[in-house]
């Protein structure tokens, strides 16, 4: 099928008598007739759901349908997006190896890698999202176990050459790891183009109505962790009787020793009521990324010829520096979001934010009202300067959310708004 049937139709098809809707299984735990049973799949020579922590139905239904959205061979669904990003880099790395990330990443992101993982003793460089071959080429050291990027950096917008980065970290037997919140596999499928493992906050589009929090991982099941040097996929997991993923789960290692192992020891699981909001929500997005970008490409037309706006960064803009490389990757549009340069400074973008009536200043991004934030006083706060200067966050940029309202009604109110400017 199609991504539009799939986003309707994939991870739960009722059998005779069933619900039609996915029901929500509310439950920590479930019932087995012997220990036998219980132990195999304590052994993982079984496959069943015995607590929520590990595999609940609702969950799997869900992550099942996001593998089926993205082409892999498995998902796994996480209580938040930054849980997602912390299991995709711990479930390789360990203390005393290295990772490569582009530096135009959500702010949360960065302090995650930068601060948390970097105290556990995981190293991070960050390099530019335009970086050169050459350059990226020269980053790489004998322990970087993985490269992490975006697709649509958040918030400045950069297209990342996925090929580019795909090809580079696989000459080094490394996996490329791509956040693709803000593309969604409606509008653009990393694992097409080389990657190996994406991370989604699905708190995003794919839930599309803020109003369940979560995240999750898809694997590919393309990359050869024994080509590399992965020994928690490719030796003995004593604390699952010396299973070795790769001999035992083949292209699903990755995702399976996610589920099994770091799931387990962190519990970072999704509720079952959160999934089941999450999957009602991907049943629309297609239909709501195509309003998004329609709605965003008006706006961005709109402000661009603005005499109140300094800057307009939008890949779907004729004038923006990434609209060839988003035709490449992103042939049916971007997103919804657009970076926008006020003139008057910090002052200008504050008062134009705070004269918006339809639109809202939120702490959030993605869903189905249009919203405003100040990315440098917000979001990336916690950055310095240069750290600013280095993904992309100027001192009057402001990130706009275009929700699926009637266009007409969202140019109204930015007008209104860049009159206060």
């Amino acid at each position: 099928m199609k991504l539009d049937s799939l986003c309707v139709q994939a991870g739960y098809e009722p059998q005779n008598g069933e619900p039609r809707v996915l029901p929500i299984m509310q439950s920590t735990t479930f019932v087995y007739d012997s220990a036998e049973t219980m132990g195999k799949l304590f052994d993982l020579t079984a496959e069943g759901c015995f607590y929520t922590r590990l595999a609940n139905p609702t969950l799997n239904a869900v992550a099942a349908k996001i593998a089926a959205l993205e082409g892999g061979v498995g998902a796994m669904l996480t209580a938040s997006g930054q849980a997602a990003s912390l299991i995709s880099i711990t479930n390789i790395c360990k203390a005393g190896d290295h990772v490569i990330a582009s530096a135009a990443i959500y702010g949360g992101t960065f302090n995650l890698f930068n601060k948390t993982l970097r105290d556990l003793g995981i190293d991070f460089d960050f390099v530019s999202p335009n970086i050169s071959a050459e350059d990226l080429q020269k980053a790489f050291k004998p322990n970087t176990k993985a490269v992490f990027v975006e697709t649509l950096t958040n918030p400045s917008l950069d297209v990342i050459d996925i090929e580019l980065f795909a090809n580079i970290a696989h000459a080094h037997h490394v996996p490329l790891i791509v956040d693709n919140t803000f593309a969604t596999p409606i509008n653009c499928r990393p694992f097409e183009w080389g990657a190996d493992i994406v991370v989604h906050s699905t708190s995003k589009y794919m839930d599309g109505h803020a109003v369940s929090l979560g995240g999750v991982i898809v694997d590919s099941g393309n990359f050869d962790w024994t080509q590399g040097d992965y020994p928690m996929l490719t030796t003995p997991d004593e604390t699952y009787h010396g299973t070795i993923y790769t001999e035992q789960f083949g292209k699903a290692a990755y995702i399976t020793k996610c589920c099994t192992h770091l799931m387990r020891d962190f519990g970072a699981q999704q509720s079952p009521q959160n999934a089941f909001l999450l999957f009602l929500g991907l049943d629309t997005l297609a239909l709501r990324m195509e309003r998004h970008c329609s709605n965003a490409q008006k706006a961005a037309e709109f402000l661009e010829k603005h005499d109140k706006v300094e800057w307009v960064n939008y890949p779907g803009l004729e004038s923006n520096q990434y609209y060839e490389r988003a035709k490449k990757y992103m042939p049916h549009g971007t997103c919804g979001v657009i970076s926008v340069g006020i003139k008057g400074g910090k002052e200008g973008a504050v008062r134009f934010m705070e004269a918006l009536k339809l639109a809202k200043i939120v702490i959030h991004v993605a869903d189905a009202r249009t919203c405003v934030l100040h990315p440098a006083s917000t979001t990336h706060r916690q950055l310095t300067d240069q750290q600013l200067i280095d993904a992309g966050i100027a001192p009057n940029m402001v990130r706009l959310s275009v929700g699926i309202e009637d266009p007409e009604d969202i140019i109204a109110d930015l007008a209104q708004a860049l009159e206060n400017v």
